[in-house]
C-alpha cells in the first residue's frame, strides 16, 4: 500500500469529521486512505469518483468501495458526507464545486482537503457564496482541512455550460477546438504541440494513434489534413476523452476514443502513434508516464510505423529513444521543445 499523503493524513487526523453513512469521495490520491476510511465506517455506503482512470482502478481495488469515472459525478441517493481533495486546476474545482452542489443535499457535509501549494485555499473564496456554515478545521502538513454545510442546491448540472471553444491556426489550417476546465492547456493552443504540427511529414494513411489527446487537437489536424487516415484518441483523463469527442464532432471527424492509463486499455497496431506526452501527476512532476509510454510504444506499431512526439528538452527522451528503435531522427527543436521521430 502506498504511503499516506499528506492531504490524507490531515483528514485522518480528523476522523470525528469522517463518520457518515452515503460517503463520496471525490479525486483521491491513491494513497491507502479508502482502507482507513472503511475502517472508520464499517456500515458505511462508501463511493469513490475520479475524472482519472488510473484513480478509478486504484479504488476499485477495495472490495466495499463503488467506484466512478466520467466526466460528471454520478446521481447518488442521500449523500451526506462528501470528501473532495482540491485539484491543482481552479477552474476544474470551480466546475466540480458547480457538480458536487448538484449531487448534495440540505444534509450534506463537504470537506476539501489540499495542499497550500495546490491552491486549496481559493476554496474560501469559490464555496462561500454557496455554504450556510463555513469552518477552517485544521492547518497542518502544508495542507489545509475546511467543512461546508448546509450547502445552497444546485438544481441541475450541465457540462456544456464550461465548454470553452476556440480556433486553433497552425501549418496553415484551422479549426475549432472544444475543451473544458482540467484538460490539459485548457482553451489554448500550447507552443509544444504547435511545434509538433508544424513540423511533422504529411499525409499518412492508415491507423493513427493520438496518445493523452487531451482536447483532440492533433487527432482534430490529422483528420482535416488526410480524410483516409483511421483514428485512435487516447487519455487517462475522462474529461479530455469528453472534450475530445466534442472536438471531432465540431470538425465531423470520427475516431475511436479510448479511456486508458497508459496504453492498458489500447490493443492493435498503429501506422503512426503521435503524442505530446503528459509527465505531470497532481502537483508533483512525474517523467513515469511517458517513460513507460515510450518503452511500449514498439509493441503497438506496425512494422516501419513510426512514433513522433514533442517533449521539452529537459526531458531524458533520447537515451530511451535509442535503447527502443537504434535511433531517431529529430525533426524540430526550439528553446524550450524537441520534436523526435522513430520507426519501427
Amino acid at each position: 500500500m502506498s504511503k499516506l499523503t499528506n492531504p490524507s493524513l490531515l483528514l485522518l487526523r480528523n476522523e470525528d469529521e469522517l463518520l457518515g453513512n452515503n460517503i463520496l469521495v471525490i479525486n483521491t490520491n491513491r494513497d491507502g486512505f479508502f482502507a482507513e476510511l472503511t475502517k472508520l465506517n464499517p456500515n458505511a455506503q462508501i463511493n469513490a469518483f475520479s475524472y482519472n482512470v488510473a484513480d478509478h482502478n486504484d479504488s476499485s481495488k477495495y472490495p466495499n468501495i463503488n467506484s466512478y469515472v466520467a466526466h460528471s459525478l454520478p446521481t447518488l441517493d442521500d449523500v451526506d458526507l462528501i470528501i473532495y481533495y482540491y485539484p491543482k486546476s481552479k477552474p476544474e474545482a470551480l466546475m466540480m464545486l458547480d457538480n458536487i452542489r448538484a449531487v448534495a443535499n440540505k444534509n450534506t457535509r463537504l470537506l476539501v482537503v489540499g495542499d497550500n501549494k495546490g491552491g486549496v485555499k481559493s476554496v474560501e473564496k469559490q464555496l462561500k457564496p454557496f455554504a450556510g456554515q463555513f469552518y477552517k478545521l485544521e492547518s497542518a502538513k502544508h495542507c489545509v482541512l475546511y467543512e461546508f454545510s448546509d450547502l445552497t442546491v444546485n438544481p441541475n448540472f450541465d457540462i456544456t455550460q464550461y465548454h470553452t471553444t476556440f480556433s486553433v491556426c497552425v501549418a496553415e489550417k484551422t479549426f475549432d477546438v472544444v475543451s473544458v476546465p482540467g484538460v490539459f492547456n485548457h482553451g489554448k493552443l500550447d507552443v509544444g504541440t504547435k511545434l509538433l504540427l508544424e513540423n511533422i511529414p504529411l499525409p499518412y494513411k492508415g491507423k493513427v494513434l493520438d496518445f493523452g489527446c487531451g482536447a483532440g487537437i492533433i487527432a482534430t489536424f490529422l483528420g482535416t489534413q488526410q480524410s483516409e487516415l483511421r483514428l485512435f484518441c487516447s487519455d487517462v483523463s475522462a474529461l479530455a476523452i469528453y472534450a475530445t469527442q466534442q472536438t471531432l464532432a465540431l470538425n465531423d471527424l470520427t475516431a475511436e476514443c479510448i479511456l486508458s492509463d497508459g496504453l492498458q486499455e489500447v490493443s492493435g497496431q498503429f501506422n503512426l502513434i503521435i503524442s505530446n506526452p503528459p509527465f505531470h501527476t497532481g502537483i508533483a512532476t512525474d517523467y513515469g508516464i511517458a517513460e513507460r509510454f515510450l518503452e511500449q510504444t514498439k509493441g503497438f506499431m506496425k512494422p516501419s510505423g513510426q512514433v513522433q512526439i514533442v517533449a521539452n528538452n529537459f526531458l531524458k527522451y533520447p537515451p530511451i529513444l535509442e535503447q527502443q528503435f537504434g535511433q531517431y531522427t529529430i525533426l524540430a527543436k526550439n528553446t524550450k521543445f524537441t520534436v523526435y521521430q522513430a520507426t519501427k
